[in-house]
């Protein structure tokens, strides 16, 4: 019941505000993510925000209203407003009112009561999308708007739940080989139970969050092989798609020949395929055309999996929008995506099926523990001077850049001497300076793939105690041993950014070695207030940034 002594305020404009020095911070929080995002977080009151795509996102998880009032009316100061009970419930009511449906071989579009479906086709974009009304509660929807209705209705505040089903694709005879000596991991099996839902029209669509280092390519393999059929994996570089082969040949009983890579190399097309999103959105300079989006259909797919989901470009949205019946998988850790379109992923990929929160897996040790620092680095005089003088977008790059950043680098490997450390940076001018500085080696979107494949591969095996990394090794990079991140500058304000860099560091260490992740900023600068923004996600998942200001640099 709601006392004046709990930390969570919520207000009538759907913000929840909580007290972060109060004992039952932690509490609060794990309990509010799975329906609530957190937009700002100072250090005495974190806000967060009941948004309809959290909400739709925690029906589809299983939670109802009642689950979510409950949680706010125990921990509430003060009585929930009335007009947020009736959001709350009128919003997580919304989903499942709309369904897809087949039937006598058509598209059904049904409504839960005659009043939806007069609301919604009194929308001139509903109206041009469907064919003839059946009945109050009915119409027909051509196969070839399966996507675009959904995305259009989604836009209008009613989510569709798909249960059109999908093709079956060709057949592919494969199975798992956990005599290898692995073993899918309890919330790995889970996840993949979430999503194929027996079999049902229900499951085939949606998405799975998990921490990086939480082996989402596997959960990815397992669901290939539970449907047995041909399989289109769409991932973020030429390098993951390297280790998912490597993975899908060590983890299944698929020979190599039945497993092909469509990159810039080579261009084969097998029962089980893995190309980029860069590839798929390639044109040629001057074109309109995207040549390579044809291997959407250069087989019969029974199931797409998109690795780093988050990532994903428009020309794949509107791919996907036309491929509705295939079953679709989304991995991600994180949905948070900076242009605002996780309510196409929702759409056209489907729902979060499958949650786990990152503490949870780093209290379980299936993710390493971590320590987060930001160091706050001085600008020198003459540097402030010009920061001063400089328009907002340039203040931040040469905050980004400072130079008095080499030192406080320089220092941090000093101090963890002996352990595989990453450098990571976004201007690759400012990383090429830091790398002549401390004579590691250098990998930016110039490397050729060969050299950073060695350079990956003489890292791992402890050749190379330090790698400096441009954005290319912010995904699907597998570096076991490293236990120590540098962040030297990122892409401003970047939530999922972020969480990646810590995930390049999360895998469990072998001696059981705690992970230390450091973002250097530029001190009284806009570099803080983005570094702020960028730590809300995971702040959001338990992780607390400890805060070093240095008044001088290091000798």
């Amino acid at each position: 019941m709601p006392h004046i002594r709990n930390p969570l305020i919520v207000q009538a404009d759907r913000t929840l505000l909580l007290e972060v020095r109060h004992p039952m911070y932690s509490e609060v929080r794990d309990a509010l993510t799975p329906f609530a995002e957190l937009v700002k977080s100072p250090d005495y009151i974190h806000t967060y925000r009941l948004t309809s795509l959290s909400l739709w996102n925690a029906a589809a998880l299983g939670l109802r209203a009642e689950t979510v009032l409950s949680v706010l009316n125990k921990y509430a100061k003060f009585p929930v407003p009335p007009s947020i009970r009736e959001e709350i419930t009128r919003t997580m009511g919304r989903f499942g009112q709309l369904q897809l449906f087949v039937r006598g071989g058509e598209l059904v579009l049904a409504a839960a009561e005659p009043r939806i479906m007069e609301e919604i086709m009194s929308y001139v974009s509903i109206a041009t999308l469907v064919g003839r009304q059946v009945n109050e509660c009915e119409v027909i929807v051509p196969i070839a708007q399966r996507g675009m209705i959904k995305q259009t209705l989604l836009k209008l505040g009613f989510p569709v739940q798909d249960m059109a089903g999908y093709t079956d694709g060709e057949r592919v005879t494969m199975a798992l080989c956990e005599k290898r000596g692995f073993q899918l991991r309890d919330y790995q099996r889970a996840a993949v139970d979430a999503f194929y839902a027996g079999g049902s029209a229900s499951g085939g669509n949606g998405v799975v969050v998990l921490p990086c280092g939480a082996g989402k390519t596997l959960v990815g393999i397992d669901t290939m092989v539970r449907f047995g059929m041909a399989t289109l994996v769409l991932t973020s570089s030429t390098t993951s798609v390297r280790q998912w082969k490597n993975e899908i040949l060590a983890r299944t009983t698929l020979a190599e020949e039945q497993v092909g890579t469509y990159t810039s190399q080579e261009k084969q097309v097998r029962p089980v395929t893995i190309s980029t999103y860069q590839m798929i959105t390639h044109r040629e300079p001057g074109s309109d055309d995207f040549p390579h989006l044809s291997l959407f259909h250069k087989r019969d797919w029974g199931l797409i999996i998109y690795d780093e989901v988050h990532l994903l470009p428009a020309p794949v949205f509107r791919m996907t929008a036309d491929i509705q019946a295939k079953r679709r998988l989304g991995l991600t850790a994180t949905l948070v995506r900076e242009d605002g379109r996780a309510d196409d992923v929702f759409s056209l990929i489907g729902p979060k099926k499958y949650e786990l929160p990152w503490r949870q897996l780093e209290e379980r040790g299936f993710i390493a523990s971590a320590v987060c620092m930001e160091i706050r680095v001085p600008l020198s005089a003459s540097l402030r001077a010009k920061y001063t003088d400089s328009g907002e977008r340039q203040k931040f790059r040469i905050a980004a850049e400072n130079p008095s950043k080499v030192p406080v680098v320089k220092e941090v490997l000093k101090q963890h001497q002996g352990e595989q450390i990453l450098v990571i940076g976004h201007y690759v001018s400012q990383l090429e300076m830091v790398a002549r500085e401390i004579q590691a080696p250098l990998i930016t979107g110039k490397t050729p793939q060969e050299e950073r494949e060695k350079l990956y591969r003489r890292f791992r095996c402890g050749d190379i105690p330090t790698l400096v990394v441009s954005r290319v090794a912010n995904f699907a990079v597998d570096l076991p041993d490293a236990s120590v991140a540098v962040q030297i500058s990122g892409t401003f304000g970047s939530r999922q950014e972020e969480a990646q860099r810590l995930g390049r560091i999360l895998r469990p260490k072998k001696d059981g070695r705690i992970a230390h992740f450091y973002s250097l900023v530029s001190a009284n600068s806009k570099e803080e207030y983005y570094a702020h923004r960028r730590q809300m996600f995971l702040i959001e998942q338990g992780y607390h940034y400890n805060l070093r200001i240095l008044e001088s640099l290091p000798s």
